[in-house]
């Protein structure tokens, strides 16, 4: 039995519905763009608690993981009355990093809304300098990692910024 709920359409692990928040609207009547990066943290949260990587694992191992490069792609508008889901894949990993795929989609129609491609590094809290993952949480990750391996490479994967233009 997985520890996920797979979304039937990519096999990814996916959160519950999320709400989307009052606060969360701009001037512009849509999802503030720091939101859309707010969202993921979120589901990322959900998700990588269900392999013990939670608040309690800061708390109780003085271990955590801190961001150390994202890329956010923003596809599509998400307004007050929408909720959403995270999709989320393991792409590569080492003993001490994470480097993974988010998708935010609309919770009922199933639109992709935007994708965040970031690396995590995991951090001993006392020295606040790279450690190693104990090997419980390895192991969870690696099996992670392993399920989504045969999946295709999503589309937006290593894209580099800047204006397209035509030769």
């Amino acid at each position: 039995m997985s520890l996920f709920d797979l979304c039937p359409d990519t096999g990814l692990a996916i959160t519950p519905p999320m709400a989307v928040r009052p606060e969360m609207i701009d001037y512009n009547g849509h999802v503030n763009v720091a939101f859309y990066v707010k969202l993921f943290d979120e589901g990322l949260d959900i998700l990588f608690e269900r392999i013990g990587l939670s608040r309690t694992y800061v708390e109780t191992r003085q271990m955590s993981f801190f961001a150390l490069e994202a890329h956010v792609r923003y596809l599509r508008e998400i307004s007050l009355t929408d909720r959403v889901r995270m999709r989320l894949r393991i792409l590569d990993l080492d003993p001490k990093r994470i480097h993974y795929w988010m998708e935010l989609v609309h919770a009922d129609e199933g639109w992709l809304s935007a994708t965040m491609e970031s690396i995590s590094i995991h951090v001993d809290m006392a020295s606040r300098r790279p450690a190693p993952f104990p090997d419980d949480i390895m192991g969870r990750l690696t099996a992670w990692h392993a399920a989504d391996a045969q999946k295709p490479r999503p589309e937006g994967v290593g894209q580099v910024i800047g204006i397209r233009r035509k030769a």
